[in-house]
């Protein structure tokens, strides 16, 4: 038997610690066992938008319950494809589980793929797995950190790269929602390195701003209800809250100055992903928000850049914001799965703390 968390499809806040029965391996699978994980609201918008990209078929559930996806360390504890050898270690997408049963393909010393017919409708950037030996963005001593920030920083790095692509469409001023959350800290790192003259904005909620503030990441921060007092400059909208009344605020603050608006990621629960959640004062001003899908611009910048080029220039800026968030954030390591349901619905409550970076040993 295998234990594992499942959340209520429709009420994410609803979890179950459940006993999942383990099948003898077929030729060519291996079974992980995981180690570690990090609980983030990214993992949070994988649930809130698990039906649209089909985030709940990574992991299949029972019935109304799902299998949330995590980012973590795993090992090999049994194997019967002959070029993976128990005792490896590795890093890639997991459940919130104590394992999972993989079936590899496309085996290189650098990784492998999961070729399990049930995961390869959905994008293959999630069905990379990176073996620790010969996997350059593998430091033993930052491990936590990258549990927390590497998937997120990632996102924030193709977000910028696009932007800069599009030259930021006239913008002089980049606003970031849900600025205290690792994605927007990562824009923002990599937009100052990279596109030093787009002023950088943060909005978070009034109890963050000292937090988002103390991080440096940002030229001015503002809580949310200093949204009309944003300045009147060409400006792009990156929203990573999904709080329909909050997009509505910024485009009506800044009307014609908004030149583009996306929105990545739902930090803010029950407010509305992608909807309003209740009556909103008008209809949209200005640009209609595009989602930004990260899995579909990582494919394109690899086939542009060439898989080792890519890599090497994700590396650089790594290196540079873990160097500067890593400090931001205190790694707080708890056990069980128990913990880790505990630590979901928190997050998904909005009642995680920013400056907590929680990393969950099953």
């Amino acid at each position: 038997m295998s234990r594992t968390v499942q959340v209520k499809r429709d009420a994410i806040t609803e979890t179950r610690v459940i006993d999942v029965p383990q099948l003898p391996l077929g030729d060519g699978e291996v079974r992980l066992g995981i180690e570690s994980f990090s609980v983030t609201a990214n993992n949070v918008t994988y649930a809130v938008a698990g039906d649209a990209f089909g985030y709940w078929n990574f992991f299949p559930g029972e019935g109304a319950w799902g299998v949330v996806p995590m980012w973590g360390h795993a090992v090999v504890i049994e194997s019967q494809h002959p070029d993976i050898a128990a005792g490896e270690r590795v890093y890639g997408y997991l459940p919130m589980a104590e394992t999972l049963d993989v079936l590899p393909d496309g085996v290189s010393p650098g990784g492998f793929i999961d070729a399990a017919a049930h995961r390869q409708p959905m994008s293959v950037i999630y069905n990379q797995y990176s073996r620790l030996a010969a996997d350059p963005e593998h430091d033993p001593a930052r491990e936590g950190e990258r549990m927390i920030f590497g998937p997120l920083f990632k996102t924030g790095f193709l977000i910028e790269s696009f932007m800069r692509a599009e030259t930021w469409f006239g913008a002089e001023a980049l606003i970031c929602t849900s600025a205290s959350s690792k994605t927007a800290m990562a824009l923002a790192s990599v937009a100052r390195d990279k596109s030093p003259h787009v002023q950088r904005i943060g909005l978070t909620s009034a109890g963050n701003v000292d937090f988002v503030r103390a991080g440096g990441f940002y030229d001015l921060v503002l809580s949310y209800d200093q949204v009309a007092d944003l300045s009147q400059l060409p400006s792009v909208l990156v929203d990573f809250a999904g709080n329909a009344g909050l997009i509505h605020a910024v485009h009506t603050a800044l009307g014609e100055n908004l030149k583009y608006s996306c929105t990545v990621g739902a930090t803010h629960v029950g407010a509305g992903f992608g909807q309003a959640n209740g009556p909103l004062p008008g209809p949209l001003p200005g640009p209609v928000p595009v989602l930004f899908f990260a899995p579909h611009h990582a494919v394109a910048a690899i086939q542009e850049l060439g898989p080792k080029a890519f890599g090497a220039a994700v590396a650089a800026s790594w290196i540079r914001f873990i160097s500067e968030a890593g400090g931001a954030v205190t790694v707080d390591q708890r056990s069980g799965l128990e913990a880790a349901a505990e630590a979901f619905v928190a997050t998904a409550e909005g009642k995680a703390d920013p400056a907590i970076g929680i990393v969950i040993r099953p």
